[in-house]
């Protein structure tokens, strides 16, 4: 464990993008406590990712200032829906040049006319 030191003020880390327990180590080592509103067992939690923080990072807060993250998204923003695209059903049928492909035709077959 880092012991930093003993100044009167810190700067806020970056938390965003870190799962929840490298984001309680580097509060603990930096000097600063955190708070997380929408995980009530946040000193549980462990693989959930933060998506945002206040204050953000870089700015000197007082040394144990609390600084809040957000593990979910707030209604309206962030998630953007580029999730998994799983395959549709019905496929659409084969068919076109494809069904033509699939035919071999007998060469000794009489031409109808």
């Amino acid at each position: 464990m880092l012991i930093p030191p003993k100044t009167p003020e810190v700067r806020v880390p970056r938390f965003v993008g870190l799962m929840a327990v490298d984001a309680r180590e580097t509060a603990m080592a930096q000097g600063v406590l955190l708070a997380a509103p929408d995980r009530p067992d946040f000193h549980r939690a462990v693989v959930d990712y933060v998506v945002r923080q206040y204050p953000p990072p870089g700015v000197e807060v007082p040394r144990g200032a609390v600084v809040t993250v957000w593990f979910d998204f707030a209604e309206g923003e962030g998630g953007g829906g580029a999730g998994v695209r799983e395959p549709r059903v019905p496929r659409p049928g084969g068919g076109g040049l494809q069904r033509e492909l699939d035919r071999r035709p007998d060469p000794f077959e009489p031409i109808a006319m």
